[in-house]
């Protein structure tokens, strides 16, 4: 008989996203894991907030994603949920100009998110206010920025 597991989030070290005005976005934490300078990718485990959205917004770049713990909700801007994806669930995103939010369901989500822009100043996503303008962009820069403060 094997031994159950499950995934130890106090283990890691959470660190607020800066929303578009700096200040911590709503309801999502991140560790950022490995920056491959080389390639342009970054690898970091997001977690949102049990029964919570995130900022709404759009990926402008290829991204995989891996939901570690809990279920990964997405809903439409309208707030309509569009997809449950559970622990274990994997999945290869492509951009796309269709904006949306995510978060947990029951209880908070991780997902390994593993970012491809492959050229560091090409956005990753882009926030979004409430009439679907661009408020904000994240690029690859900017996250080895937030990883490198972190390690100095």
């Amino acid at each position: 008989m094997s031994e159950s597991a499950s995934f130890d989030e106090s283990n890691v070290s959470w660190e607020p996203l800066p929303g578009p005005d700096g200040l911590p976005a709503d309801h999502i934490g991140m560790s950022i894991l490995n920056v491959d300078y080389r390639a342009n990718i970054v690898d970091v485990l997001f977690k949102f907030d049990a029964g919570a959205k995130i900022v709404m917004h759009r990926h402008t770049s290829v991204f995989n994603t891996f939901v570690v713990k809990g279920e990964h909700h997405i809903y439409t801007p309208e707030g309509e949920l569009t997809e449950v994806r559970p622990a274990g669930t994997y999945r290869c995103g492509q951009p796309s100009e269709d904006p949306h939010t995510e978060g947990g369901g029951s209880e908070d989500v991780v997902i390994l998110f593993s970012l491809r822009p492959y050229d560091a100043e090409q956005p990753i996503y882009e926030i979004l206010d409430d009439n679907l303008e661009v408020v904000a962009t994240m690029t690859f820069n900017a996250l080895k920025e937030l990883y490198d403060a972190k390690a100095a």
